[in-house]
Order: structure tokens, then C-alpha cells, then sequence
């Protein structure tokens, strides 16, 4: 088995291929984790004040996630990209490890966002779509000699994040399915969103009653989890892979209320996007040739950084700009222009034979750039135009007098950021030697993988007693060992997500309204009149709500610390008086079958409320008064 893994790793390394979906990918992987980090921002009493904005957590953690947010941020604009990704994995680490983001307010979203962000601090996602690449252009770049990143990267790149953060999840959560009945009944998908706190606002209701299409999906989505693994390395199986998984992971995003998993799933899929679909792209958006011609002074360092500055932007390839000295007498309309005039200024040439200078090719510059299009034409207004020509003068003038000093001299030689050559050095040497190192670290994730498989999908739900003998005993306690330190450090963790133990006998639901000063009830912006979590309260809020505080079974001390945690940061937000303020607990009945019911989100919408309880708020302290128990009533 090694020698198979160290051939195909060897094969991925020595493999080159364009850096686009890489690129793509740690951008929008990126954007997910910085909205992500605005949403723990936005929640951030709930979620971490003990009680929320009454028995407050450290005022820390608010700067921790600003400056989560920025590292985000960074990573998804590719500036310092390594660094960022090490932030940015070091963060999710730190905020899954010590805080209440894993225990009550998870969904099985920072394990996969932990996972990636381990891989990316060492994939060289800052080839393409990235700042550091004009950084590096321009710290490195001379008159004599243009420096650039290289534009490629190995194969292997590409297949890691697909195997180890998507591949893998899948085929440990299919396995759990397989152990849920109504999941073996194909009716996986159809179940969460015939419930009210797990469907989306959209009204899905039209396709939930098409039995067959839905059985379709439920099946098709068993068989796409148990094949992604083994198929994904044939490249005549890869776009229909691709096609099913983003289908699977744009419905979740629209029918359920999970949206970040959703959105943190999809975006790995610009892995597996072809390479000549990039490259069809890129030929159908870009001109067949130039919008414009523009001169620029090759002696000029201050020019050079301009010119590396607008290619890097320059998507569309609509600009393209030549040396002054050498190709300015090839352009007709430059002709009756004295070179020391030309030295002066930055020309440009349309396609027809248009002559621009100054601020008016800037302008131009950005309109023919197309997406910047609106700045150009701004710059055109009256009062803008002067004060832009005014700056630009001050600088042109400036750059004139510089010569070619002691910072044309030929840089040092480097192909890869510092930190990235470090990395680099870290993984090994030769090509051999690091393929050998990749190939022994993905052994040791496979087995970690197979451990948290082996022990919570198969023998926990065969119901093997592994403890029934010493040697089990201590088995037992080295698997759990390593299933706790794989989920803390890696993400690998068991994905028992949405199946039979969870939504069997889950046949009650619960909602809080407040009264307001004529006593008349308000719902708040949380759980509504239908029973729905409402937005924002989406992700992992609703993960707290919906999978640890209403439960199956419904323990009061849980019910107690989420009803005060809830009550306590909507009533804040809501401005009112928690000194002198009664919520009201309402609860619903709801089915949750094993199979197929017509009409079942229309019932369990239309279920009627009774009052079964109170938050009773006096002078900052809550008293949960429950007229039922709730505890009995859902073991029944």
C-alpha cells in the first residue's frame, strides 16, 4: 500500500497544471471563513457570554475575531498568503478548542473548515489570483528583468483538499446513512426539510411531493458519497462528480438553513472544474486583441510597478503595453510627439487610432479594463478630472527626475515567497524524498480516518461491545485517544449528521414570544409562527437551538441555559427590560417519519402552538417556569 501511495503522490508532484482553481478555490474558501468569522462577530454575546451582555466573556475574544477576520481576509485575497493561512488555521483551532463554538454551537462546519486550512498553509494556492503575486513582482522586479510566480503547480495540489476534506467525509457519512432508516428509504433529504427549524425560507413544498424525484435524490446522493473516493481520480468520471456534488450542495444551501456547510462544501468544487473549461473562459471573455496600446518608459522603475500593477488587474488581457524607447516609433500617432514629451507622460492608442495622455489613459486604462469601468468614467467629471490631473502631474514630474539608480540592479533570484520556501523545505528535498513524506502523512491520516470510521459507524452502530474484555477495554481508550486529537488538530471526526437517532420521535418543537406592555404577545426574531428558525439565526445558532436545546429528548438543564442564553441576547437586542420582562415557551407537535408522508411540511407548518412554560425575568435573573414536563413528554 505504501509503494502505491508513494508512486501516485510522485506522479501528482511531477505533474504540472495551471494554478487557476487552486487560486479560485483558496479565495472563495477564504470569503466562507471571513463571513463566517462576521457572523461569530454579529452573535458574538450569545455564543460566548456566559449570559448574553449580563455575565459577559473576556472583552479578548472580540479582537481575537477582528483580527480572525483580517487573517481571512488575507488568505482570500492571497496577500502574505502562507502566513494568513497559518492565522487562519491557528484561529479555527483556538476557537474550536476553547470556546463554546464546538460543544453547543456546531454542526460539523469548523472540522471541514479546519481541515483545509491545515492543507492550504502548505498548497501553493498563491500562484494565481493573488496579491502576492504583484507584491513579489514588485519587490522583485527590475528594469532589466520582470519577476513572476510561477503560473503552474503539481497535480497533487488539486487531488489532497478533494480526498482528505471531501472524500473522506463523505465516505464516513455514507456509511452512517446506511444505518438510518428512512436514509435506506432514499428519503434522506426530504425529511429535514419537511421539518419547520431545518427548512429554508424558500417554499420547496412543490418538490418535496414528488415521491419518486425525491427517493431519486436520497439514493442518488448515497451512491454519489460511496463512489466520490474511488472515482475521483478518473478523469471520465470527474465532471459528472462534479455536476452531482454541486447540485447536492447548492440544494442544501437553498432548502435547509445549514447555508455554511453548504457554501464550505461547494467551494472545494473549483478544484475539479477542467482546466480547458478555465481556459474556454478565459478566450470567450478576452478580446481577440487589445482595446488599447499603452507606452510606457522602460527605464523608469516608478513605470514598471504601474505596468506590473495594471497587468495583475487586468483580467481580460485588454491592455497591453509596450517599451516607449523601443516601440514607440512603430505607432503612427505618437509620431509628431518630441521623445522628451514622450518621456514625460504615459501614452496610449486605441483601436482606432485614438491618442490618449495623462490622467485621460488612466481613465482610459480602466474603462477598456472593463470591471473598473465606472472609476474611469468618474475620473472624467468636472472637479475630479482637475484634481486627478493635479496629483497625477506632482507624481509624473516627480518620476521624471528619478534615473535608473542603484534599484535597477538585478534582484536576487527567488521563485517562491520566504515563507513558502521554508515550507517547502519542510515537506523535503528531492522530488522522491518529499513524495515519500506526503506519501507517509496521508498513511497516517488514512488510518486516523479509518479509526473514527471504524469505531462510530460500523461497531457503534452494529452495537459491538468493545469494552467487554481488557484487551477491548484498552483498544477502546487508544481509538478514543486518536479520534480526539484527529478532530482537534485535523478535523477528522465522525459525520453522523441528520439521521434516525436525531429525528426519531423529534415530535415537538418550540418557539418564545415575550409580552409586550398591553400584555399582547410578540414573537421574537428567532423561531416564528410556523416554527422556523428565522435569519440571521441560521448555521451554527441553529445547530444550538434546533440539534443541542430541543432535542428528541429534552433535558431541562440544557433547555434552561439555551432559553436564558436566547431570551437574554434577543431581548437586549430588542430593547427590552430584563428587569421586569416574561417570555412565554410555546411548543408545537410535529411528525417525523421513518418514510414517506404526503403533505408533511404543509402539516407540520400548520401545527397549532400551546403555551407550556415562561422566562420570567427579574432584576437580570431568569426563572424557567414549565407548566409540562418536557422531559417525559419527549420520551413518550
Amino acid at each position: 500500500m505504501q509503494k502505491a501511495l508513494f508512486n501516485l503522490v510522485l506522479r501528482g508532484l511531477e505533474k504540472q497544471v495551471p494554478a487557476t482553481g487552486l487560486g479560485l478555490f483558496r479565495l472563495a474558501f477564504g470569503l466562507v471563513a471571513f463571513q463566517e468569522i462576521c457572523f461569530l462577530y454579529y452573535f458574538r454575546q450569545l455564543i460566548f457570554d456566559p449570559v448574553p451582555y449580563l455575565d459577559i466573556a473576556s472583552p479578548s475574544v472580540h479582537l481575537f475575531l477582528v483580527l480572525w477576520a483580517i487573517a481571512a481576509l488575507c488568505l482570500a485575497l492571497g496577500l502574505y498568503t502562507r502566513l494568513a493561512a497559518i492565522a487562519n488555521y491557528l484561529f479555527w483551532l483556538v476557537f474550536t478548542v476553547f470556546t463554546p463554538m464546538w460543544k453547543d454551537f456546531d454542526g460539523g462546519f469548523d472540522q471541514l473548515m479546519l481541515g483545509s486550512s491545515l492543507l492550504l498553509i502548505f498548497l501553493p494556492s498563491e500562484r494565481a489570483w493573488s496579491l502576492d503575486r504583484l507584491r513579489l513582482a514588485w519587490r522583485h522586479s527590475t528594469v532589466d528583468r520582470c519577476y513572476a510566480l510561477p503560473r503552474t503547480v503539481p497535480v497533487l495540489c488539486y487531488f489532497l483538499p478533494l480526498a482528505v476534506s471531501l472524500g473522506f467525509i463523505y465516505f464516513d457519512s455514507v456509511i452512517h446513512k446506511l444505518f438510518a432508516e428512512f436514509w435506506r428509504n432514499g428519503l434522506g433529504p426530504w425529511l429535514p426539510s419537511s421539518l419547520p427549524y431545518y427548512m429554508s425560507p424558500l417554499d420547496m413544498g412543490w418538490l418535496l411531493e414528488i415521491e419518486p424525484l425525491q427517493r431519486a435524490i436520497g439514493y442518488t446522493i448515497i451512491a454519489f458519497q460511496f463512489a466520490f473516493l474511488f472515482l475521483l481520480y478518473f478523469r471520465r468520471f470527474r465532471v459528472p462528480l462534479m455536476l452531482v456534488g454541486l447540485s447536492l450542495h447548492a440544494g442544501i444551501i437553498v432548502s435547509l438553513n445549514i447555508y455554511p456547510f453548504g457554501f464550505g462544501m461547494l467551494v472545494h468544487y473549483f478544484l475539479m472544474v477542467p482546466f480547458r473549461w478555465w481556459r474556454t473562459l478565459g478566450r470567450t471573455l478576452r478580446p481577440a486583441e487589445p482595446a488599447l496600446q499603452v507606452f510606457y518608459d522602460e527605464r523608469c522603475p516608478l513605470c514598471l510597478k504601474t505596468v506590473l500593477a495594471i497587468e495583475h488587474f487586468d483580467v481580460f488581457r485588454a491592455v497591453e503595453f509596450r517599451g516607449l524607447q523601443t516601440h514607440a516609433a512603430t505607432a503612427p500617432p505618437l509620431e509628431d510627439i518630441p521623445e522628451r514629451d514622450l518621456l514625460g507622460d504615459l501614452y496610449a492608442v486605441d483601436r482606432e487610432g485614438r491618442r490618449y495622455s495623462g490622467v485621460a489613459t488612466y481613465a482610459r486604462i480602466l474603462v477598456a479594463m472593463r470591471y473598473p469601468a465606472l472609476a474611469g468614467l468618474a475620473m472624467r467629471l468636472p472637479g475630479l478630472a482637475t484634481i486627478a490631473d493635479r496629483v497625477y502631474r506632482r507624481i509624473a514630474d516627480n518620476r521624471v527626475r528619478l534615473g535608473c539608480d542603484a534599484s535597477c540592479a538585478p534582484a536576487p533570484g527567488r521563485t517562491e515567497p520566504d515563507l513558502a520556501q521554508r515550507i517547502g523545505r519542510w515537506v523535503g528535498g528531492s522530488l522522491q524524498q518529499r513524495a515519500n513524506r506526503i506519501s507517509r502523512m496521508l498513511v497516517v491520516v488514512l488510518i486516523l480516518q479509518l479509526n473514527c470510521t471504524l469505531h462510530y459507524a460500523i461497531l457503534y452502530r452494529l452495537g459491538v461491545d468493545t469494552k467487554a474484555n481488557e484487551a477491548g477495554q484498552v483498544l477502546t481508550m487508544l481509538s478514543n485517544a486518536l479520534i480526539s486529537a484527529s478532530h482537534t488538530f485535523l478535523g477528522i471526526t465522525p459525520h453522523p449528521l441528520y439521521l434516525h437517532d436525531h429525528f426519531q420521535g423529534y415530535e415537538h418543537i418550540l418557539g418564545i414570544v415575550h409580552l409586550d406592555s398591553d400584555g399582547k404577545e410578540r414573537w421574537l426574531p428567532f423561531v416564528d409562527e410556523e416554527g422556523r428558525i428565522v435569519s440571521p439565526n441560521w448555521g451554527r445558532v441553529h445547530s444550538m437551538w434546533a440539534n443541542v436545546a430541543v432535542t428528541r429528548h429534552m433535558d431541562p438543564r440544557r433547555l434552561d441555559k439555551f432559553v436564558r442564553k436566547v431570551t437574554a441576547f434577543w431581548g437586549t437586542r430588542l430593547g427590552l427590560d430584563l428587569n421586569r420582562t416574561t417570555f412565554v415557551l410555546k411548543l408545537k407537535t410535529v411528525k417525523a417519519p421513518m418514510d414517506w408522508e404526503p403533505g408533511l411540511r404543509r402539516y407540520n407548518l400548520a401545527q397549532p402552538w400551546e403555551d407550556v412554560g415562561r422566562a420570567v425575568w427579574r432584576d437580570g435573573e431568569m426563572r424557567l417556569e414549565l407548566d409540562r414536563d418536557l422531559e417525559a413528554l419527549s420520551a413518550d
